[in-house]
């Protein structure tokens, strides 16, 4: 058993242990809970089951869907098909340029003709991303990049907003379904299927000997999501659908977008929201890029190096990583209630910032890995934390809408930072400076607004 594996077995029995704990161990008594929530009716529990066997259904085929390419995108084009570091960063950067551009209208789509039709076409337009790997030409590569682009702001405006609505219109906190309990599972749930998706993909590209399979098993499992939300799924929609039957707006009548750009502007919290995503997210989606040529690098700095890694298996450690930070989010608020999300943002950008520093003072491929897994942690604690806070803050009327505006400084500045790339690790060293004094500038200016 090689370093990589004895590091996922770890982690994997990390994450089985405080699973057991939380799930069987329990850190309060039934009498104890009795006191603390109120009865609920079968009914409301049978209807909350299926609300969140539905939606965490397409949740895990739509990520998974996701997560199967994630260990080859950078290898298929820069191994497979020969292209230069320049070359893949633009494709990179292409597909960021095109979720900042469609960021606020993907948004708008959604409020006005429905999320579920939103998650519908995101399943079409990510299925066609897949099958342009199948030409290695740059143009349909491109094209490819543009439709991953726009898939990736449905996938985190659409779905998201479809789940908190259906929340709040199903009244399921009734029902004993919290809302930060529902994104701890999601999170979960996510480095699971994450998991299985770099183990499963690793062993596709063995067998197949291409990395292009990951791709069409992806296209499989959006076939299947597409299914599953035409069926099964209801519609739901924002403040900007006018139904023909309602003959004039009233009180609900359509926000107009100067008014939802206002509401951003102005809200210090969900500027600061914004703030944060696009320095932690903006660093997490630059970690993607980087983080194969910094491995390479350290492993070819050892002594008997070599730059041959086990990258799908190193994908399921880093989202073995992210399934313990869930976790421990799942802990620290759900059940020890430590803390509250917004003060554990704060900690999570400062110790991803650290993390970040790491491989750029150590040469040591161990070392590099394993501030790699933390910054991963951080990253399975971010999302459920900064998921509930814009659970609360966002208005359900404009939810998709102020979700895919946030998303546009985001992919501006992955945009800019991939915009200027260079071969070599000097400048791979120089973003993940910048990313690390962006996120302790994240921390300070999270605390003083959000935090409570």
């Amino acid at each position: 058993m090689n370093f990589y594996d004895l590091a996922f077995t770890l982690l994997v029995s990390l994450c089985g242990l405080l699973t057991w704990r939380q799930y069987h161990g329990g850190d309060q008594k039934p009498e104890e809970k009795a006191l603390t929530q109120p009865p609920v009716t079968p009914h409301a529990k049978a209807e909350a089951s299926q609300f969140t066997r539905l939606f965490l259904t397409v949740y895990c085929l739509v990520m998974g869907s996701d997560w199967l390419q994630g260990p080859y995108v950078y290898s298929l084009y820069k191994d497979q098909f020969g292209l230069k570091e320049t070359i893949v960063a633009a494709l990179f950067t292409t597909g960021f340029l095109s979720g900042g551009i469609s960021g606020y209208f993907v948004g708008q789509f959604a409020d006005r003709y429905g999320r579920k039709t939103a998650c519908l076409v995101f399943c079409v337009t990510y299925s066609i991303a897949c099958f342009s790997t199948l030409v290695p030409k740059l143009p349909v590569l491109f094209l490819g990049r543009v439709f991953g682009g726009l898939s990736t702001s449905m996938m985190y405006s659409a779905f998201e907003s479809w789940m908190v609505t259906e929340y709040h219109r199903r009244g399921l906190e009734k029902a004993g379904t919290s809302l930060s309990s529902m994104f701890g599972v999601m999170t979960t749930l996510n480095s699971i299927v994450a998991i299985l998706a770099g183990v499963f993909s690793e062993w596709l590209v063995q067998v197949t000997r291409t990395k292009r399979a990951p791709f069409m098993a992806s296209a499989g499992l959006l076939m299947i999501a597409f299914w599953v939300i035409l069926t099964c799924w209801t519609e739901n929609y924002g403040d900007s659908h006018q139904s023909s039957e309602t003959p004039a707006p009233t009180a609900a009548s359509p926000v107009p977008a100067k008014s939802v750009l206002k509401t951003v502007l102005t809200d210090r919290r969900i500027l600061t929201l914004g703030l944060a995503s696009c320095f932690f997210e903006g660093s997490m989606y630059l970690f993607v890029f980087f983080w194969t040529p910094a491995l390479k690098a350290a492993a070819a700095a050892q002594e008997n190096g070599s730059t041959e890694l086990p990258l799908g298996m190193i994908f399921a450690t880093f989202m073995a990583s992210v399934m313990l930070g869930s976790l421990l989010f799942n802990t620290l608020i759900s059940s020890l209630r430590l803390l509250s999300p917004s003060r554990l943002l704060t900690i999570i950008f400062a110790t991803a910032s650290s993390s970040l520093l790491v491989p750029i003072v150590s040469k040591s491929e161990t070392i590099t890995f394993w501030s790699f897994c933390v910054f991963e942690m951080c990253v399975g604690m971010y999302w459920p934390s900064v998921g509930y806070l814009k659970g609360r803050i966002v208005e359900d009327g404009i939810r998709a809408r102020v979700y895919g505006m946030l998303r546009i400084p985001l992919n501006v500045f992955v945009v800019v930072a991939l915009g200027l790339v260079q071969e070599g690790e000097g400048y791979r060293n120089a973003v993940f400076m910048v990313c690390s004094g962006l996120l302790v500038v994240t921390s300070g200016v999270f605390h003083h607004v959000v935090s409570d």
